[in-house]
């Protein structure tokens, strides 16, 4: 999901967490900003950052309206983070704002196919027959979850991905499936790993802001 080489690149975290992907990127030679709703998160980021001689400029605030001026970076990941906790038709468009031409923006996060196999009332794990609307999927309510609340999630069908990125200005260069390594066992976040195997469980999108 990362360039091997970094060195020199202005890049942006959109919902860091604790920082191990802003880590990552600066230890490939990236001047690294995160940004994150959760203080306690910055927190534990800028902690470890300073345990692991990291330099990361960290901000506290939604990415879906980061204080930055446009055009400042020239790549932009969500590991999670905005990918699934923000509005794709808030985070996205400010994605493309902050991006210089040609910059790149890349995602990880729940499949679209896994989103509408949870079931409803948030047992787990999750199932292997289709629980919800797919064509409705957007914002999911996981605050009276059965066994594991949350918060609020979102995610689109494949479709409306493609027409988001489309209609934002951002050129799709790649989309991954991600598939669970045959030795792979347990559970994860309520996903069994036969599932995983079965089924894709997380879905990558690399896309890149159009320079006309």
């Amino acid at each position: 999901m990362l360039p091997a080489d970094m060195s020199g690149m202005a890049v942006i975290e959109l919902g860091c967490g604790t920082g191990y992907v802003s880590g990552w990127m600066a230890r490939r030679g990236a001047t690294v900003v995160g940004i994150d709703l959760s203080a306690r998160q910055l927190d534990t980021a800028a902690r470890l950052a300073g345990e692991h001689g990291v330099e990361l400029t960290l901000l506290h605030g939604n990415a879906e309206e980061v204080p930055a001026p446009d055009a400042s970076f020239d790549f932009a990941i969500s590991e999670y983070g905005a990918a699934l906790w923000c509005d794709p038709y808030r985070w996205v468009p400010e994605a493309h704002r902050l991006l210089r031409p040609g910059g790149q923006l890349v995602t990880l996060s729940n499949s679209s196919l896994l989103q509408v196999c949870y079931p409803r009332d948030g047992s787990l794990p999750v199932s292997d027959r289709l629980a919800g609307d797919y064509f409705s999927l957007y914002r999911s309510d996981w605050s009276d979850a059965k066994d594991d609340p949350g918060g609020i999630e979102f995610g689109l069908p494949i479709s409306s991905w493609f027409r988001l990125f489309d209609d934002t200005g951002f050129d799709i260069v790649g989309f991954l499936e991600i598939q669970a390594p045959p030795d792979a066992e347990g559970e994860q976040f309520g996903v069994p790993a036969d599932w995983a195997r079965r089924f894709p469980s997380e879905q990558v999108w690399k896309v890149r802001k159009r320079t006309g």
